[in-house]
């Protein structure tokens, strides 16, 4: 397994994945909102590179998360950003990696707060296996399962790097 991620073809993938599931779903004017903060830097990629018009949302899902005081998170300041209602909409929701789902679970309960989405799209760059919750990617550009030992690291936002380390 390699510890460093050529992040362009990564990306490049992800987009064609996703472009192919909008289009096979009939999804278009889809509204794209990233979790913080990686998934936010992969949003804003995403979102330029696939000419969407509508503004990025954003979510900070911190204060919705389950495991908050034992997760050892570093407590995020940002707001989220987000229009006053997605009743309705198509929503992609973007993370870097999906785990556990927690933090997935977190950012729909958030944005269900602000109406019930026609459907949301989860799309992740990493999808590891050993989840703690029914919560699967639609949408994914590198699927594998590096161990409980490992993490992946992803800094940002520019340039965007991911690599692969083992926790102290």
């Amino acid at each position: 397994m390699d510890n460093n991620y050529n992040l362009e073809d990564l990306i490049t993938k992800l987009i064609d994945e996703l472009n192919a599931y909008l289009q096979q779903e009939g999804i278009s004017n889809p509204l794209m909102v990233g979790i913080h903060r990686s998934g936010v830097w992969l949003a804003r990629e995403l979102h330029k590179r696939m000419g969407i018009e509508e503004e990025l949302g954003e979510l900070n899902v911190s204060f919705y998360r389950d495991d908050f005081n034992r997760s050892g998170l570093p407590v995020q300041t940002e707001a989220s950003k987000l229009p006053l209602s997605l009743e309705d909409r198509h929503i992609i929701l973007v993370d870097d990696v999906i785990h556990s789902g927690r933090t997935v679970r977190a950012a729909m309960n958030e944005l269900f707060d602000y109406g019930r989405p026609a459907s949301i799209t989860l799309t992740v760059l990493v999808s590891r296996k050993q989840r703690e919750l029914p919560i699967e990617p639609q949408v994914y550009a590198l699927q594998e399962e590096p161990g409980k030992a490992f993490n992946y690291s992803i800094s940002g936002p520019d340039p965007l790097q991911m690599e692969l380390v083992k926790k102290d």
